[in-house]
């Protein structure tokens, strides 16, 4: 074999040292890249309009879709100047539209002259197009979201809303749809921070019709909850139960609409007294809202009503929901209530209640808890029956803090009614008695257990039903059981002719 020469040691540790080098040096890059400062507010609307551009050119909504999600971000970070500076660059000098989009920003303040400026850049050769008319809209959709953050500016967004929709619907296009939901929801938002939201309820019923005969799936899914959020506000729950029951809510909608929707309908099936319903809807809502971190807001509405609705359908709600990081602030009121429901005592819920009135009213939760209160003496009522084989009515008036004898007895043969508890009311003695001292035979036991009996039969049944079998597996065993045949058939010849002894036939060792 021959010799092979080595490499110097000097020599390998200068290859290593350039390796190393090489290898440092994608690292620092890589830091770079990971220290690079996120883009700013001005550059993120014009790769926007960029994309809204690209949708309209492209007949590709999703681009548009991919611009709206970064809205609730992006708006946050918005202020005067930066949307002077992004219409600056978006929009030639002194044309129609940037002038009508600065009109609704205050003026740049004056420069002072004494301050170190650094020199305007060239501009570039090439000149400045303007934006598809989709791309206003969305710059108009900006400064709305940044009107709200004052109260002096809210008058002034209704009007810039009031122009933004007339113009969006003079020039009727169809790639404006997914910007057209958002705006409609600016405008409420608009009328709802200046106190008047009714006004704004025919024009949304108008464009409701116009979008359900274009089949605007998302603008039609927005004025829906739009036109739901108005009749809620203030109350209206007939109004809004037709509203349902005229339209039907698009299929193609996104989760946050959904969301909304089931939101406003639980709320509607709980004031009708349909609690199951309500707490179907609610639950839908939890499932299809955003994260609680992104809409903390939403999430805590919801579970104030899902707690509630919960509260009436004779449930006691699960105690981990008030130990979640978002809502164990906002439901501390609600937790209260629970409490008293869940221990029985009138006293206690009477005065929960009164303390925490005032956020029950902001919440418009108060006509639901104050419903409350049957579930609260159920509740006791069936503590003193397991506590008591006898007690007077007037000690049950006593107990749960009622006004008379003639409300315990009422209550009490209502519930008795109802099945909450077993027992009777002996009228001549003023008292009751329950029905807990059964013993373990009658019909009533039979029924039970035959019905216990049907149930398993059933069962059975189904799972038999549904049980699945392989193709062709007998045919295996059919195969095995001939050849076990043949085999005893030889067997047998063999003994008839004699060819095997009766040792061999009964075993070697025998």
């Amino acid at each position: 074999m021959a010799d092979v020469e080595m490499k110097p040691a000097e020599e390998k540790t200068k290859d290593d040292k350039k390796e190393e080098d090489k290898k440092d040096g994608k690292k620092e890059e890589d830091k770079k890249e990971d220290t690079k400062p996120p883009p700013s507010p001005v550059a993120d609307i014009k790769s926007n309009i960029a994309l809204i551009e690209r949708a309209v050119s492209t007949f590709e909504p999703r681009f548009t879709h991919r611009v709206l999600r970064t809205l609730t971000s992006l708006r946050k970070r918005i202020d005067d100047k930066v949307l002077r500076d992004a219409i600056e660059e978006l929009y030639p000098k002194d044309g129609p539209v940037k002038t009508s989009l600065l009109s609704w920003l205050p003026t740049a303040p004056a420069v002072d002259p004494s301050m170190d400026v650094d020199p305007a850049p060239t501009p570039s050769k090439a000149p400045v197009t303007e934006p598809v008319p989709e791309g206003e809209i969305y710059i108009r959709l900006l400064i709305l979201h940044h009107l709200y953050k004052s109260p002096e500016t809210y008058k002034k967004s209704i009007e810039l809303a009031h122009e933004t929709v007339d113009k969006m619907q003079a020039l009727n296009r169809r790639s404006m749809d997914p910007i057209a939901a958002k705006v409609w929801y600016a405008l409420e938002r608009s009328y709802e921070l200046g106190g008047e939201l009714a006004d704004a309820r025919p024009r949304f019923l108008a464009a409701q019709r116009t979008a359900s005969l274009r089949h605007d799936d998302d603008t039609q899914a927005s004025l829906i909850n739009r036109l739901l959020r108005s009749y809620v506000n203030y109350s209206l729950y007939d109004q809004a139960d037709k509203l349902v029951s005229k339209t039907t809510f698009p299929s193609s909608a996104g989760s946050p609409q959904f969301a909304r929707y089931h939101y406003y309908i639980g709320r509607i099936k709980a004031v009708q007294l349909n609690y199951t319903a309500a707490h179907t809807n609610l639950q839908q809502a939890i499932r299809r809202a955003p994260p609680p971190k992104t809409a903390p807001g939403f999430y805590q509405a919801v579970h104030k009503f899902f707690v509630i609705v919960e509260l009436l359908m004779g449930d006691i709600p699960d105690r981990g929901t008030f130990r979640h990081p978002v809502l164990e602030k906002a439901l501390t009121a609600y937790f209260d209530i629970v409490k008293a429901v869940r221990t029985g005592s009138l006293s206690q819920f009477q005065t929960t209640l009164n303390k925490h009135a005032a956020q029950f009213e902001s919440d418009k939760t108060y006509t639901l808890i104050v419903r409350l209160r049957q579930n609260v003496i159920k509740t006791g009522i069936r503590r003193l029956s397991l506590s008591y084989s006898r007690i007077s009515l007037r000690d049950i008036c006593l107990k749960l803090h009622l006004d008379s004898e003639e409300d315990a007895e009422y209550i009490v043969g209502k519930a008795i009614r109802d099945g909450v508890i077993e027992g009777r009311i002996v009228h001549e003695k003023g008292w009751m008695e329950c029905g807990s001292q059964k013993g373990g035979y009658g019909p009533e036991v039979s029924d039970v257990f035959s019905r216990r009996i049907g149930y398993c039969l059933e069962l059975h049944n189904e799972s038999v039903k549904a049980m699945r079998y392989p193709l062709n597996a007998h045919r295996k065993e059919l195969a095995a059981a001939e050849g076990a045949r043949e085999r005893e058939r030889e067997l047998a010849k063999e003994i008839q002719e004699g060819d095997l002894d009766d040792d061999e036939g009964m075993g070697g060792d025998f």
